[in-house]
């Protein structure tokens, strides 16, 4: 049974990836579309409003981001070519990060280690960042591997 499984996710290890940053997107984006549902929303909607200087409003700020979001995770669930889920998702991390500097009051307890809750939200944003760039390289290694192979 171990050898099975090891070896399952040795041929699958890039798909379970890709799929579970899917679902998070998804998961997350949906609860953005029933008001009051999501941890994230006042976060959200208040950077929104500082980045659009107060252009967006809430209630269309939040059903954007939820449809990014879920668009973001059906992508990545979808996609074979990942260059382009890639960049969007890096943009949209870029974009969730920019609370600890735009909001610190928000997302810090005690600066620059004191991490609210809110902060704890955005901080594990990294890991998706760096599974993203995994499963970027891995698409470009796999290529370049196949290709030689021919």
């Amino acid at each position: 049974m171990g050898r099975r499984l090891n070896l399952f996710i040795a041929k699958n290890q890039f798909i379970l990836l890709r799929y579970s940053i899917g679902l998070l997107f998804v998961w997350f984006g949906m609860l953005k579309f029933f008001p009051g549902v999501s941890p994230a929303e006042q976060l959200a909607t208040d950077t929104i409003s500082i980045l659009s200087f107060g252009l967006l409003k809430p209630a269309i700020s939040i059903k954007l981001l939820a449809s990014l979001e879920v668009g973001l995770g059906v992508l990545l669930f979808l996609t074979k070519e990942f260059r382009f889920t890639f960049w969007l998702l890096i943009f949209h991390m870029a974009c969730t990060i920019l609370p600890l500097f735009v909001l610190p009051e928000v997302t810090f307890k005690s600066f620059p280690f004191q991490l609210t809750i809110e902060g704890q939200y955005i901080i594990k944003n990294f890991v998706i960042i760096a599974a993203a760039f995994v499963l970027l390289y891995a698409r470009k290694s796999e290529r370049t591997h196949n290709n030689s192979a021919v």
